[in-house]
Parts: structure tokens; sequence; C-alpha cells
């Protein structure tokens, strides 16, 4: 698929500009999709498209081969190569790849690997199976931060990990230089408040990793959020973030309620399982996911293509969410 000109009806990012802060990340960071061929292969053109489709849209940055980049299935060689096809097709906002494993050496050099490539952040998420102590997370973090001199957000994802870092161990690791940001997706308020709260006198962004929760997370101190529901609603993201961080929390509100009914359809099975459907849906590539993931399920196609159309002729803050929903409960009868 080739590059064209957006034409959703949605404010643009001149239209949304919002207060800002030091915050070393802050607003929109798509956590994007990894496109395949009918062959399994990485589609290398239509990711490009992809990225070049969100940065028109307003997003602040592009975070590919995460969870939702399906980089567990990736072998070290496409995942460098989907950060080389993300960066080229970039003009002008930072690409932050996920490079994150349960083995430090590997972390370490799939993060080399990945500057190299060109990537300007790393996000890496916390060691999964080995449940390590406080002080093995330290050393991990560490480990990586030391030896690759680019702004690291660590990613608490105790839904994949099967464990949640302990706030002072992330209060710790923002001191170091290099980790500049938390991804926040353990879906504990108390413990996301007690990180911001925490490391508020801090070069340290706390970024929101769970769509239901992005608003309560920037109401109370957080600076923008890596997103799923940006790949498929890009603008209305943007303006529910950059509304939010402007303190126009009427209009964030709403904007929050109206995306309320995607944000659930998208996880109603694993990510990014329907979200890849979306995409399909929207033109932005094929459902195709990774074994031993599989397609969403038919009964709910039907409903995420009802719901997908209840977006397409409105402004953001212009659609009213119980249509919405009313939309997506209708195809899936």
């Amino acid at each position: 698929m080739t590059d064209t000109t957006t034409t959703t009806p949605y404010a643009t990012h001149e239209e949304t500009d919002r207060d800002t802060t030091d915050a070393p990340f802050e607003g929109v960071y798509p956590a994007m999709t990894t496109p395949f061929t009918e062959d399994d292969a990485v589609d290398h053109e239509q990711l490009a498209d992809n990225a070049r489709y969100l940065e028109r849209a307003g997003v602040d940055g592009v975070v590919p081969v995460g969870s939702t980049g399906e980089s567990a299935t990736m072998s070290h060689d496409e995942h460098v190569a989907v950060i080389e096809t993300v960066r080229d097709a970039l003009d002008d906002i930072p690409v932050i790849a996920g490079t994150g494993s349960n083995n430090t050496a590997e972390a370490l050099s799939l993060s080399r690997r990945a500057a190299d490539a060109g990537a300007d952040g790393l996000l890496l998420i916390s060691p999964y199976y080995n449940k390590p102590e406080p002080q093995g997370f330290l050393n991990h973090y560490r480990t990586i931060a030391d030896k690759v001199d680019l702004p690291q957000i660590v990613y608490n994802v105790p839904s994949r990990t099967g464990q949640s870092i302990p706030a002072d161990v992330t209060v710790e690791l923002a001191e170091h230089p290099n980790i500049q940001g938390y991804k926040a997706a353990s879906g504990d308020l108390n413990l996301i408040s007690e990180v911001i709260e925490r490391t508020r006198d801090a070069d340290f962004a706390v970024l929101s990793g769970d769509d239901g929760l992005t608003l309560p997370v920037l109401s109370v101190g957080g600076t923008g959020t890596i997103s799923v529901v940006a790949n498929v609603e890009p603008e209305r993201t943007c303006a529910m973030v950059g509304a939010a961080l402007s303190g126009d929390y009427d209009r964030a509100r709403t904007l929050h309620h109206e995306l309320s009914p995607l944000v659930r359809e998208l996880f109603a099975e694993t990510n990014p399982i329907p979200v890849k459907e979306a995409m399909y849906i929207r033109g932005r590539g094929g459902p195709r996911v990774r074994s031993p993931l599989s397609r969403l399920s038919e009964g709910r196609r039907d409903a995420l293509r009802e719901l997908l159309a209840a977006y397409e002729d409105g402004e953001p803050g212009a659609v009213d969410p119980a249509a919405v929903a009313s939309a997506a409960t209708e195809g899936a009868e």
C-alpha cells in the first residue's frame, strides 16, 4: 500500500496545541503494530506507510516492536529491520524502540543494535518469567542504561511479566540520567500515583500504558501515553491528551468517554489481535498475527466494523459515546 494524504476530518496537530512541560516524554506515542504479509514476513511497505500516517496525524513519537508490535515472535534481525524502516519513514518525531528481554545480556545487545539502527529512545519491559528481586531489577536496568546512551523507559506490565516493579525500585532508577520514563501498565492507579509523586523533582516522565486509564493517569501528573488506540484513532487520542495537558478536563473527559467503547473493543481479546483487525478495516494492513496468536474471532469482527464506522464522520468531541457503544452492540448481534 502506498502512502496517501490523510483525509480524516479531525483536529490537526496545530489545532490541538497544548501547554508543554520539561518532561522528557510528553504526549501520544502509538505502540505500533507490525503488519505481516500472507507468507508471514514483515510488510515493510505497509509499516512505513503506517508510520507516516501517524506522523501526519500529529502524534509525538512512535513505539515499534513492543508488545503490540509482536516483538516476542520476531527474530533480532527482523526487530532491527522494523526499527530501520520506521526511522527512515519519519521526518521529525522520535522512534522509541522496544528492546526488553528477561535476559539482561540479550536486552543489552538488542538495545545496542536499536541505537545503531537509529532509535531515539528505548522501551524496556521488565524481566518476565525470572521474577527478579529488587536488586535484580536495579542491576538489569542500570546495566543497559550505563552502556547505551539513549533515553530509556522502564515498562511495568505485570499482566505479561508476572511481577510488578516495586515503587522503590522505580524511584531509585529515576535517578539514572538515561532512565527518563516509566510506562505504567499495571492497572494500579495507587502505584502509578505514588511513582509520580515520588519522582516529581526528577527529569522523569510517567506515561500511561493502559488506554482506559490514560485520563486518570494524566489527572494525577502523568505526561502522556504509549497507546494502542492511537493506531486507529490518532487524532482523537491526541485531542484528548492535549486537552488534559492543557488543563481542559471538560473536553478531555468528553473525548475519554468518546474513545472508551473502542478501547474496550480493542482489548476484548489479547492485544494486538483486535487492533490488527481494526487496522485492516481501516485499510492499514492485513489482520494477520503470528502464531500462537490467532485472528480476531468472527463474532467480534462485525462489532468492530460497526464501531469504527460510528467514528468516521465526527470530529473529536462530537460523537455520542452512547451511540458508539450502541453501534458495537448491534454489530455483535
